[in-house]
């Protein structure tokens, strides 16, 4: 065999390590978020009126509240996707492309903030809407989820309809001491 082959085979050994390594953290990581988000919120039949939307926007990733590198990947949460997102009085549905659909219900909702970026996307400015919930009631540290509209002008608007649909709903947090 020559040299030449020799660097080939270790070459793709090396790379076929790294991948199915990659693979297994991942996995590990759905196991670890599994316990955070046992399931996700289902919608109800009847949305209500809807507040706001269809917004074309990109559904970046889901990551523990608070952390912006914290992924969480149970139920496809960190699979980033093209989506739709609207707000109904019941609360925020964003309908993926190619991956599980997210419905937040208004009683889960904690805040909508502008942020400069998050696991899998970095804009700077404000450019993502960072939706922060509550999932489990166990979990006092909830939840953020980020959106990048595709027009700048609904990231203001996704905000204001979030921010107006919380009030009075907002779950309320713990500080800490």
């Amino acid at each position: 065999m020559s040299r030449q082959a020799v660097s080939t085979l270790v070459l793709l050994l090396v790379v076929l390590l790294v991948l199915w390594r990659m693979r297994a953290g991942w996995q590990a990581r759905t196991r670890r978020s599994s316990a955070l988000v046992t399931a996700l919120p289902v919608a109800p039949a009847a949305l209500g009126t809807e507040l706001l939307g269809p917004v074309d926007a990109t559904y970046v990733s889901t990551t523990r509240a608070g952390d912006w590198l914290d992924r969480v990947s149970a139920h496809g949460l960190g699979v980033r996707s093209p989506a739709q997102v609207s707000v109904f009085d019941t609360g925020v549905r964003i309908t993926r492309t190619g991956a599980t659909d997210v419905f937040v219900p208004a009683t889960a909702l904690r805040s909508a903030a502008g942020a400069p970026g998050m696991a899998g996307k970095v804009v700077g400015g404000q450019g993502l809407v960072v939706l922060s919930w509550q999932a489990d009631p166990a979990d006092p540290r909830g939840l953020d989820t980020g959106l990048r509209p595709k027009h700048a002008a609904d990231r203001a608007r996704l905000i204001d309809a979030v921010t107006a649909l919380t009030a009075g709903h907002a779950p309320a947090q713990e500080e800490n001491s």
